[in-house]
């Protein structure tokens, strides 16, 4: 029970359950975008909702139209996801590093080790005499 406890307790494992939760709700909130706002936006378009299409082999039916409804829906998800999200954090870290880039000043390089070496000796030397 002890080990139990210690593995539940882990970092990793409570970030992963907060990850699945905040990803059901995301997905939720996506869901809802597409079929809710730009699915409609299609139809204004001229592209109808497919799901009714459907073909008939003997008694069975082949309902075309739901996988291309899916097909289309998984089209705007990523759609969405890509312009939404990715390209808006993508150059946001761009932004970032670039101002990493400018607030780091140039290291200063001095003389190497030898050199400054050379220069305690010359100096040593201009003293004794």
């Amino acid at each position: 029970m002890k080990e139990f406890r210690a593995f539940i307790l882990r970092g990793n494992v409570i970030d992963l359950a907060v990850a699945v939760v905040i990803g059901a709700a995301f997905g939720a909130i996506v869901t809802s975008l597409v079929e809710d706002i730009m699915t409609p936006l299609l139809g204004l378009l001229g592209i109808p909702d497919f799901s009714t299409w459907t073909i008939g082999v003997g008694e069975a039916e082949i309902r075309v139209g739901v996988f291309l409804n899916a097909l289309l829906s998984i089209l705007l998800i990523a759609a969405a996801i890509f312009f939404l999200i990715v390209n808006p954090v993508q150059r946001l870290q761009e932004m970032r590093a670039a101002e990493e880039d400018v607030a780091e000043p140039e290291p200063v390089t001095g003389p190497s080790e030898m050199e400054l070496l050379t220069q305690i000796r010359d100096e040593l030397r201009s003293r004794s005499t």
